[in-house]
């Protein structure tokens, strides 16, 4: 089973743009489904490729969030008068200030995002181990809190989008193929970029920071490259998702580190860390069954969720991908002569 071969590739761009017209009545379940690869792969980066296990990549999606939302309405009217909750003033946004803020409100939210890693990244990455976890998480509870308690940007109320100017079915298939364009750039600058030097050093720094730093690999700028570019792709996905949302609010919506927070992690060790395809397949199993128990199994969700996790770490350490690979070498072009001797095994 050769994953690179160019007409898998061609069947599942078909499948991407036919899938929202294949199942109409899912647009938004299909829309929300690149949300989680995308965050899926983008975690992937720093905690399954580098080892740095991050509990706090939902700080740059809830900040992408108000990001695209400050410069939307930035563009046209005062962001405090238009959040006051005491205001009361029509605010009509043209179809050319809508699309403007679209495309240059995620576009900044994405740019802030990965200039925030940076900065945060610089002081943070002293940290290693579960000490890292738990300082990105503090980081996205505090920014959760932070600015639920902010008047600017609306407080604990939050923000309402301007509303499309247009047919609401057409809205949701925009979104849809918005979320859809950024997974497919991600995808495609992954590959690329497993392919180059640049792995091998994020992979030195997760199997032995130390030895790489002695051998003069400049660890903290790749970890801060990683964690940048890793930004910047979710704070795009915040930015798109506060469009989609229409109105949002930072705690059960923004920052929602039990959430969205909780499940990017799930979904890569699902499919299988340091990967390219294990936190793809592992979003879609994660999604479809979080789709199903959400709608017919109401009450019952989280125990699901918990399962699959238990499932996860005791039968799938290495996820699905890892799984496979051991169970079924011969898909992913590994050849075996002897039991349990692999003789050679190409690059993913």
């Amino acid at each position: 089973m050769n994953l690179s071969k160019p007409a898998l590739y061609i069947v599942l761009l078909v499948v991407i743009v036919a899938a929202p017209f294949l199942l109409p009545a899912y647009k938004t379940q299909l829309a929300t489904l690149w949300l989680m690869i995308i965050v899926a792969m983008t975690w992937d980066m720093t905690g399954g490729q580098m080892g740095y296990n991050s509990l706090g990549n939902i700080f740059f999606y809830g900040t992408g969030m108000y990001v695209a939302a400050v410069i939307t309405i930035g563009m046209v009217y005062d962001v405090g008068d238009y959040t006051n909750a005491a205001g009361g003033g029509i605010y009509a946004f043209t179809e050319t200030q809508y699309f403007t803020g679209l495309v240059l409100g995620c576009i900044g939210a994405g740019l802030f995002c990965a200039l925030s890693a940076i900065l945060i990244g610089w002081p943070t990455f002293g940290l290693r181990g579960p000490y890292f976890a738990i300082g990105t998480l503090g980081m996205a509870i505090a920014a959760g809190e932070l600015v639920s308690n902010w008047e600017w940007v609306g407080a604990g109320q939050g923000i309402s989008m301007p509303n499309y100017p247009g047919d609401f079915e057409t809205f949701k298939l925009l979104i849809y193929f918005i979320f859809a364009g950024v997974g497919v750039v991600l995808f495609i600058f992954l590959k690329w970029l497993y392919t180059t030097r640049f792995r091998s050093a994020i992979n030195a720094i997760r199997e032995d920071e130390d030895k790489a730093e002695a051998m003069g690999l400049r660890t903290l700028t790749y970890k801060l490259l990683t964690w940048s570019m890793a930004a910047f792709f979710v704070g795009i996905a915040g930015g798109i998702s506060a469009f989609q949302l229409i109105h949002f609010e930072p705690l059960e919506t923004a920052y929602q580190t039990i959430n969205l927070g909780i499940f990017m992690v799930v979904c890569v060790l699902l499919g299988g860390k340091g990967t390219l395809w294990g936190p793809i397949i592992g979003a879609v199993l994660f999604h479809v069954v979080k789709e199903v128990t959400w709608n017919y199994f109401l009450g019952w969700q989280w125990v699901a969720l918990g399962a699959i996790i238990i499932v996860t770490v005791v039968y799938f350490q290495d996820g699905l991908m890892g799984w496979l690979k051991h169970k079924r070498p011969e898909w992913f072009g590994i050849r075996v002569e002897k039991k349990d001797q692999i003789v050679t095994e190409p690059a993913e």
